[in-house]
């Protein structure tokens, strides 16, 4: 069985994919990893791919999750996103950008923020 975190990680992932592909983005593909780190989800909207660090916090008390992606957190989606490009040549896009979806609160309730090109 899963830990607590783990499962919460996966619903609010869910929730995140939900939001984008109610927002006209498509499916590329969830939690890729490579050496650097991982990507939560990988989308298109139109013709351009999407990197997407989704955050989750109860609350805000200790900073919002959009604060969470500090500069080092960046470096590390920007060379997994490097590598993902560099092994998946097949996929056609105009450009790409890194986005983030911060969510509050608790799953009947989820409040998200969708930050377009965020860095």
């Amino acid at each position: 069985m899963k830990a607590a975190h783990l499962r919460r990680g996966e619903q609010v992932e869910s929730a995140a994919l939900a939001y984008l592909q109610s927002n006209g983005l498509t499916f590329v593909e969830k939690n890729y990893r490579a050496m650097y780190g991982e990507i939560d989800l990988i989308m298109m909207d139109q013709h351009d791919l999407v990197f997407v660090e989704v955050r989750y916090r109860k609350n805000e008390v200790f900073g919002g999750a959009t604060q969470s992606v500090d500069a080092n957190k960046q470096q590390k989606l920007r060379r997994t996103a490097e590598t993902f490009l560099q092994k998946n040549h097949s996929i056609e896009f105009d450009g790409c950008r890194f986005d983030v979806v911060a969510v509050s609160g608790q799953s009947a309730n989820y409040k998200i923020q969708w930050i377009r090109d965020a860095f």
